[in-house]
């Protein structure tokens, strides 16, 4: 069983993860046997609904209300949430729980551990936040992407970022022809997490006359800017036309964009962690301003790696075009860049989470 949503960053090293679980022999696992319990409305519905795994939703709230009565609310959320899980962890009975954060994971965890249920919490990002704190106290075994992170959580595994396999066998030819982009002209990758970003449309609009002449875009909207920058693209000259395209949002073809790309503009979220170093894709990082730390501890690990350039969201506006036409003007900085990425990455991190779950299931020890 699978507890996490909110956003892509707290479902898709899920999914690595599982597909990892159904590769390896002595989890005896199927499709089938595998629940992912979120909300009734989170983004983790739609993503997990293109997927062979069944899904349930149950009641949560956030941890830290804004008021009194809100607080009051969000624990009465959570309780029923609870009880909600306890019904499913009976009808069930996972041999493990899979936490990997956000609100909705807490009522589930919360019935795994006074069911006994054994519980492993993964930590995508670089630091933990309310919700993963708070698991980490009641989990079997904890499990962080990297080194630092663990220094949060005493006793943590070190696993790496899990990624989808497909990821590390994706050629670059092959996704620009699945994508139909131009085979040698450089491309850029345009996205604002599983939401969108208003400030990186805003500031790509604003590039976009200066930038189609060299590279072609390829640009994740979100829905809330996807007929806006639709609009845009009309009033590009017809030979540029052809340069940008636009997608409200990729699901399954996410993993030949990233392929794909030469540089990337992005959040910071606890995808980049993982996503970018596996592909060796530079990044342009714009850490969210009000996702409180853990957006900027992301990117500055990133950038301090060399594989990232950082600029901030209040200033994309003015200091997005010079930063794209240093980078996309200077191949060899790129070639450090996506280098630096690279050395980054842990192509073992889904199979290493897998070993961890299948360990605590069938009564191990911290391994």
């Amino acid at each position: 069983m699978v507890t996490g949503g909110g956003t892509g960053g707290h479902v898709y090293p899920a999914l690595s993860a599982l597909e990892a679980v159904l590769d390896q022999p002595s989890a005896g696992a199927k499709a089938e046997d595998i629940l992912w319990v979120g909300s009734h409305e989170g983004v983790e519905r739609d993503i997990v609904g293109r997927t062979a795994y069944g899904y349930a939703a149950v009641s949560t709230g956030p941890l830290r209300g804004a008021n009194p009565l809100q607080a009051l609310q969000s624990g009465w959320l959570i309780l029923r949430g609870a009880w909600q899980a306890r019904g499913l962890l009976r009808r069930w009975r996972p041999a493990a729980v899979l936490a990997t954060g956000g609100f909705v994971s807490v009522p589930m965890a919360l019935a795994a551990w006074l069911r006994r249920v054994p519980l492993l919490v993964y930590l995508p990002d670089m630091e933990p936040g309310l919700a993963v704190k708070a698991l980490a106290r009641i989990a079997t075994r904890v499990a962080v992407s990297f080194e630092p992170a663990a220094q949060h959580l005493p006793g943590a595994v070190v696993t790496g970022y899990p990624v989808r396999r497909v990821l590390f066998e994706t050629s670059r030819d092959d996704a620009r022809a699945a994508l139909a982009l131009e085979r040698d002209t450089p491309m850029l990758l345009v996205m604002g997490g599983s939401r969108g970003a208003r400030s990186i449309n805003q500031a790509l609009q604003q590039a976009l006359p200066r930038l189609l002449p060299r590279v072609q875009v390829l640009h994740i909207t979100g829905l809330v800017d996807y007929d806006e920058c639709l609009a845009m693209r009309a009033q590009q000259p017809a030979e540029l036309q052809a340069r940008y395209h636009v997608y409200a949002y990729l699901h399954e073809e996410m993993v030949l964009a990233l392929a794909a790309a030469d540089l990337v503009i992005a959040r910071s979220g606890a995808a980049t962690l993982g996503e970018f170093p596996a592909v060796g894709l530079p990044a342009v990082l714009v850490p969210y301003p009000y996702a409180g730390q853990h957006q900027r501890v992301n990117a500055a690990y990133l950038a301090d790696a060399g594989a990232a350039i950082v600029l901030e969201d209040d200033r994309l506006a003015q200091e997005l075009l010079p930063a794209l036409e240093r980078l996309l003007g200077d191949r060899e900085a790129l070639q450090r860049m996506s280098l630096a990425a690279r050395a980054l990455s842990k192509p073992r991190a889904a199979a290493r989470i897998a070993e961890e779950l299948v360990s605590i299931a069938k009564g191990g020890r911290h391994g």
